[in-house]
């Protein structure tokens, strides 16, 4: 990170903030940024004393005893609270300020709006976090709705110091004192035409008042934002994502059923928006795409088969996997006879079907525990009812439940039956026999026809497609870990035999205490604490035990956030149903980018899946895309779906698009880079070209949610026919922010 500068005005002969080029001098007169130059050398000398104040602080917690139970996940809490909150400060620097607005209520004192919130040690605020219900004006205010202000300044960082800033004035009046700082271009607009980078580029200060209103939305039910190519549906998503964790305090805590889960299309989108996030100042976002949710995802192939992709994008096939397991949980309908040294136990149908019902709506091998320790509890019964009938005058039970429970886990017939009955299952082995298992299948979907049930079987059962993903999770939510029942058994039998240990230390202990001589109130109290299951608890050594690492996807989670969500299959989405119980969700999307169609509404689709509290927002202006590319794109995509929802650009960029020949291609893209030193572009449709740093190299659907300053579109023809190929080239051409090439084949 480049140094930052420390503080303040020109006069004091310190660095100053501004660093504004010779033709902006007329901006960089004192009555101007006097103001300015006095705030940040406040808010750099704030920003030291934090920064030294919260390192002592992490130092003195880090030294501290880590505690068990719950005192350890206080102790861990503070020191990721106080980490996070240290890196967002040192990420940035007086940086941290992204504008100041004006009240005309106030005009001699502005409100200065950042990344973070920032009070000094007298406790003057410095900075209003950019997601505080005060800070909305300065996102939200137009000239149509001022919302109490006179004016607006927003700043230009570049490597820690201001390049430009330009204001906005909403009170008539107002414009003489500001006209130098009056720009032809807004700085959003001005933001537009900067170079991109293998990175989203940091937008937050130039949020538009149509986006911010969605930002700030409520989190109750779902949310879907609608927008075509370039309106910011992905600055909204992210930027909402940060908001809901700051402005929400039932999502601040994942591990209570809170948290934000962040969904993205593919690897290159993740890639790309990687540094959003924790320039908001928010690191507690879980960001994935559908197949980091499950395991076999990272190699699976895309669904070859279109008619197997279209049985498996079934909500109703998924709900299947529960009759699949269930199969495994039938209680045996004959009864046995388990022998113990004691007695002969009789354990009948009625006995199995009460215990295979003791454990309702737990995954399958996390109650197989359970189901047994019913099994034992009942033949213990048994034993007691029998022992007492055949000693009437004798209430002691003739051996103890210990003892007994142990004869009975030896019995090879009772733990035969109940390993058949109730056996350890995964995920996989369930799935694979779905498709490979003709019966199995139509026991489990017998609304489905014979042709169905033979499209849906392969040779290779665990030759794992995409489409096959929803399956695996929902399986994976029916069973629980097969590992972790193996593991809590291991858990229980290391602290078992730990106890026995520790009764005879306790044992030896009393012996030697009364040996000492202990005896009186002195003696009875150390022989109650050494009795005591306190005692007990405390002398277990942890650190025998074998601990997992949590699956941070896993859920449940407050809130989703869905981004190209017009992609999801109905069986996928029950993959994010599974992990937010609250139904809160975030659905960002374009029905006319959707590959496989999408021709109901939002209502209907989302009805069918399970979401019924639908609200609709939608965006209509393209930011990003010259009229020179949409003039092109627009009677692509019309002409497969004619109401679709192209936006309206509401910039020229001046350069024309071109039309070629393939064997161009090479020209087209070296005459770009030695004419451009800054600046990405991508070849969309060419899987042979070679990528380098400053040119990527993607297929269309990999393209969807980036930005690139020059985009070859390869072949557009070859895409493929219908509404996927119109879509394809549709995306294809509106990846583009200065200038689009297509090349044909002729």
């Amino acid at each position: 990170m480049p140094p930052q500068p420390t503080a303040t005005t020109a006069t004091t002969g310190a660095i100053s903030a501004f660093d504004l080029p010779e033709r902006l001098a007329a901006k960089a007169e004192p009555r101007l940024i006097s103001r300015d130059e006095r705030h940040f050398a406040a808010i750099a000398e704030c920003l030291a004393q934090t920064v030294a104040e919260l390192s002592g602080r992490l130092d003195v917690v880090r030294r501290a005893p880590g505690g068990t139970g719950r005192d350890a996940m206080d102790r861990d809490t503070e020191i990721h609270q106080l980490t996070a909150r240290l890196r967002a400060l040192r990420r940035f620097g007086l940086d941290l300020c992204l504008g100041h607005m004006v009240t005309a209520d106030d005009p001699d004192r502005p409100v200065y709006v950042g990344r973070l919130g920032l009070t000094d040690s007298g406790g003057r605020r410095l900075l209003l976090d950019w997601r505080s219900p005060a800070a909305e004006p300065f996102f939200g205010a137009t000239h149509g709705n001022p919302m109490g202000l006179a004016s607006r300044r927003r700043y230009r960082w570049t490597d820690g110091r201001i390049g430009d800033y330009w204001d906005e004035v909403f009170v008539a009046g107002e414009f003489d004192e500001h006209s130098a700082a009056l720009d032809d271009q807004s700085a959003f607009i001005a933001s537009l035409g900067g170079n991109r980078s293998p990175r989203m580029r940091d937008v937050l200060g130039t949020i538009q008042a149509d986006q911010d209103a969605i930002i700030r939305a409520g989190s109750r039910g779902a949310l879907v934002v609608d927008g075509g190519p370039g309106t910011g549906k992905t600055v909204v998503a992210l930027h909402r994502s940060a908001y809901l964790l700051y402005a929400d305090p039932r999502l601040g805590h994942q591990r209570r059923g809170g948290g934000v889960l962040f969904v993205g299309p593919h690897r290159p989108y993740l890639a790309y928006v990687a540094d959003v996030l924790p320039s908001l100042g928010e690191e507690g976002v879980q960001t994935c795409t559908l197949r980091d949710l499950v395991d076999e995802g990272a190699s699976a192939a895309v669904e070859a088969d279109p008619a197997v992709a279209r049985l498996k994008s079934s909500v109703e096939l998924v709900r299947a996997i529960d009759k699949a397991v269930a199969f495994y949980e039938e209680p045996p309908t004959r009864g046995i006879t388990v022998s113990t040294p004691w007695s002969d136990l009789p354990l009948t149908a009625g006995d199995w079907a009460v215990a295979f019902e003791s454990a309702p709506g737990v995954p399958h091998n996390e109650a197989r525990d359970q189901v047994w320790e019913e099994l034992l509890t009942i033949l213990t019964e048994k034993h007691e009812e029998a022992y007492q009938e055949a000693n009437p005058d004798n209430d002691a039970p003739g051996v103890s439940p210990a003892q007994l429970r142990k004869s009975l886990a030896r019995d090879g017939e009772l733990l035969t039956t109940f390993n058949r009955a109730w056996p350890l299952l995964e995920a996989s082995d369930v799935v694979g026999d779905l498709w490979s298992v003709p019966a199995y299948l139509r026991m489990c979907a017998p609304w489905l026809g014979p042709d169905d049930v033979r499209t849906l079987q392969r040779a290779d059962a665990h030759a794992w497609t995409v489409s096959d993903l929803p399956y695996l999770d929902a399986a994976r939510q029916r069973l629980g870990n097969p590992e972790a029942a193996r593991r809590k058994r291991r858990h229980d039998t290391v602290l078992a035999a730990q106890r026995e240990r520790m009764d005879q230390v306790v044992d030896n202990l009393i012996d030697a205490a009364s040996a000492s001589g202990a005896d009186g109130d002195e003696g009875v109290g150390l022989v109650r604490m050494l009795r005591g299951q306190d005692a007990k608890v405390s002398l277990v050594d942890e650190s025998e035990l074998r601990t997992a690492e949590p699956d941070l996807l896993a859920g449940p989670f407050g809130h989703i956030v869905v981004d190209e969500a017009q992609e999801l299959t109905d069986a996928e989405w029950q993959m994010l149903l599974l992990r937010c119980p609250s139904r809160s969700f975030t659905i960002v999307g374009d029905r006319a980018q959707a590959r496989h169609g999408f021709t109901e509404s939002w209502e209907e689709r989302l009805g069918r899946i399970g979401l019924d509290r639908v609200t609709m927002a939608s965006l209509s202006i393209n930011y990003r895309t010259p009229e020179e590319i949409m003039a092109e794109a627009e009677p692509v995509i019309r002409a497969a779906l004619p109401d679709a929802n192209v936006p309206t650009s509401i910039r020229s960029g001046g350069v024309p698009v071109v039309h070629g020949s393939v064997s161009d291609l090479d020209e087209v893209v070296d005459t770009w880079l030695a004419s451009h030193p800054d600046g990405i572009a991508c070849v969309i449709g060419d899987a042979g070209y070679e990528a380098t740093s400053r040119v990527r190299s993607l297929t269309p659907e990999l393209s969807k949610g980036l930005e690139f300053d020059l985009v070859v579109v390869v072949e557009p023809e070859s895409f493929g026919a219908g509404i996927e190929g119109a879509v394809d080239r549709y995306v294809a051409m509106t990846r583009a922010t200065r200038q689009l090439v297509v090349l044909g084949a002729g």
